[in-house]
């Protein structure tokens, strides 16, 4: 039991990383203990802004990173429970020996890593204690009970530039497991009630001995009969065969906000699939396709167009009428200008998703050359030329 006991805390430490520490949300948003929520949401902005992975010079690992602790402190429970409990408060309460707190980040791992999740989609929860039962049974840890939640989904959205300068709403229709109307969800049929599982006696885990060379092994698994409930239906509901959910059609309202960039992600809590009967219902992510714009070419925020002037209104100067994402505007064209100079129109560009204002619109002008000229139009230029013009 020595060797096994040495091999489960190895692969513990291992789990937790080379220095064993917590994470440090306030430091990774860069702000103190005392920040209010206003403090919270400016930091988590800014640095959102700097290290999404679709710009230049972004960090994928520092914007979950920034994503996550920006999730925990800027809820007032959590935030409470964090400041108590460290990165490791949501199983504080089980306790582990010798840890000084729970391990509840590692299901939500090993969830994230045995789907493939390392840039994408979590689409299932994997349960970590059916997988590694010994290692926490011989830590002495409690197991927490519940059926598998409902599978993450992901889509992708196309929208338009206008979109993107306006903000717009997308309705979508998801066909995916919902709740069972018939029994709402609880998995019995309509006039019974739920009762004890009887191959658990209600604690909802099993357990199991297995003799080795070494000695007995003692493994906590779920329940298999009643998903790690402790409860069962007394006789299952007919509609969803006491799953609590079934296939049907979820109409959702997506609310893409302006300025957003293509590629971004967003995250809508708990409209991914329902899980079976009492587990948490999954998450949607969705992401964002900005479609290319005929006319008008995007740099970050900024926009830029071109506008086409003759070459009488680039020597002597001009006001011409040019098109913006929000409406035309008179643009000055300044005597003697050059092809390809940019004359800024400000805060006439996208919006900035975090922090308030737009971008600028540059619009670079181009001098027509006629291709081909009348006999009196040929005699004026020539007159130019004599004047060396």
């Amino acid at each position: 039991m020595l060797i096994i006991a040495a091999n489960q805390a190895a692969l513990m430490l291992a789990l937790l990383g080379n220095n064993g520490m917590a994470k440090d949300y306030y430091k990774i948003l860069g702000v103190n203990k005392n920040a209010n929520k206003e403090d919270l949401k400016k930091a988590y902005r800014k640095m959102a802004h700097q290290y999404h992975p679709d710009k230049k010079g972004g960090d994928e690992i520092r914007f979950k990173e920034v994503n996550e602790a920006y999730q925990v402190l800027s809820n007032e429970a959590k935030r409470a429970q964090y400041d108590q409990f460290g990165t490791t408060f949501e199983n504080a309460g089980s306790g582990a020996a010798g840890f000084g707190g729970g391990f509840g980040d590692f299901s939500r791992f090993w969830g994230d890593f045995a789907s493939g999740k390392t840039g994408g989609f979590r689409t299932e929860h994997v349960g970590f204690d059916d997988i590694f039962g010994d290692v926490f049974e011989g830590f002495g840890m409690k197991r927490k009970k519940g059926t598998r939640r409902g599978k993450d989904i992901s889509l992708d959205i196309e929208v338009t530039l206008e979109d993107v300068f306006r903000g717009v709403k997308k309705e979508i229709e998801l066909k995916k497991f919902v709740l069972c109307e018939t029994c709402k969800g609880m998995g019995n049929k309509p006039g019974t009630k739920m009762i004890e599982c009887t191959a658990c006696g209600g604690k909802g885990e099993v357990q199991h001995v297995q003799r080795s060379f070494f000695g007995e092994i003692r493994r906590i698994g779920i329940c298999q009969q009643c998903g790690g409930e402790g409860r069962k239906p007394e006789e299952n509901c007919k509609t969803c065969g006491g799953e609590g959910r079934i296939i049907g059609i979820d109409t959702i309202s997506i609310q893409i906000p302006p300025g957003i960039s293509d590629g971004e992600m967003l995250k809508l809590e708990s409209r991914g699939e329902r899980g079976i009967r009492s587990a948490d219902p999954g998450d949607l992510y969705v992401k964002i396709h900005v479609k290319e714009h005929s006319q008008f070419k995007r740099d970050g925020d900024d926009i830029l167009s071109r506008e086409d002037v003759s070459f009488s209104q680039a020597v002597l100067g001009d006001t011409v009428e040019v098109s913006t994402l929000g409406d035309n505007v008179k643009l000055k064209i300044s005597p003697g200008i050059e092809s390809g100079k940019l004359v800024r129109l400000k805060e006439k560009g996208l919006p900035h998703l975090y922090g308030g204002g737009k971008g600028d619109h540059y619009v670079e002008i181009r001098i027509n050359t006629p291709k081909r000229l009348s006999k009196k139009q040929k005699e004026l230029i020539e007159k130019l030329r004599e004047e060396e013009l």
